[in-house]
């Protein structure tokens, strides 16, 4: 039975898009690359589509963190620092669980990004809850923002 990883939702399945891969046999995170080449411009952002989803336990998180190498080869920050993807994100009716990133342009000169670029990383971790957690009974539809502002 399939317990996490990662898929490519239908609007990117012909697209050639690789499965994320964790660079060494020690990396804790799964190099997520751009769906499509993009433009982001000085003091700017953009969101970049990787065309994938991922799928996990219901007590585990998708951590999507910022390359190191992001800001200092072209002057681009994770907008959210650290970008959460819940277990009820996947395949959610609005946009079928798909990772986009929001990055921030804080350099002087337009950020060139390429397809197959690999950009984040995304780690899986389980999470715990609290003694007094109470469940909303809200069904997730969509993302950046769906559970409430």
């Amino acid at each position: 039975m399939a317990q996490r990883g990662f898929q490519i939702v239908s609007a990117y399945q012909h697209e050639g898009l690789n499965l994320p891969k964790r660079s060494t046999l020690s990396s804790a995170g799964y190099d997520l690359e751009a769906a499509v080449s993009a433009v982001i411009p000085p003091k700017n952002f953009t969101v970049i589509p990787t065309g994938l989803k991922a799928y996990m336990e219901p007590d585990e998180v998708l951590l999507i963190y910022s390359r190191s190498s992001l800001f200092e080869k072209k002057r681009l920050i994770l907008t959210n620092s650290v970008g959460v993807i819940d277990h009820d994100y996947y395949d959610n009716p609005d946009n079928e669980g798909h990772i986009r990133v929001m990055l921030y342009n804080l350099g002087d000169l337009p950020a060139v990004i390429s397809k197959g670029e690999r950009l984040v990383q995304a780690v899986f971790t389980k999470f715990l809850i609290a003694d007094n957690d109470r469940k909303t009974g809200k069904i997730r539809t969509g993302g950046f923002g769906s559970t409430g502002s």
